[in-house]
């Protein structure tokens, strides 16, 4: 039952993810909160602040390996809630990335608070899933 729960919450995370970038298709900069929150495409063709740019053969196969490793320990790291909703949102923030690098040979990034590398919803749940499963595993100890 646990993994049908992590199934539909990184589901919803890859759709949210997808439909979001679907929007900002066509948009150069958009202020929603001017000076603060922009709306900015960026086509982002390597990892996390821009590191390994161009290599996305690499980064899918990187992508595929941590999904794996993943779904291989999903028991261990679900033994909580906590660390069930955290696991989700790692495995559909990695999908939503994956699809875009395999769909378009890029990530779209989009949400930008011009203090801050621009980022996305995928970007965001996996950064809020490991900050997560770092901490629970660290109370666990």
């Amino acid at each position: 039952m646990k993994k049908y729960v992590v199934f539909l919450i990184a589901g919803i995370i890859v759709l949210v993810d997808q439909l979001t970038k679907l929007l900002v298709v066509g948009i150069d900069s958009v202020p929603v909160i001017k000076n603060v929150l922009h709306l900015t495409l960026v086509k982002n063709t390597g990892a996390v602040f821009g590191m390994m740019h161009g290599q996305n053969v690499i980064l899918i196969w990187v992508s595929l390996i941590v999904i794996g490793f993943i779904l291989f320990y999903l028991e261990d790291l679900t033994e909580s809630k906590a660390g069930l909703v955290m696991t989700a949102l790692v495995i559909g923030g990695a999908v939503g990335n994956l699809v875009d690098r395999i769909r378009v040979g890029y990530v779209i990034d989009f949400i930008d608070f011009r203090v801050w590398p621009v980022f996305n919803v995928a970007d965001s749940a996996i950064m809020i899933g490991v900050i997560g499963l770092v901490l629970l595993s660290l109370k666990k100890n």
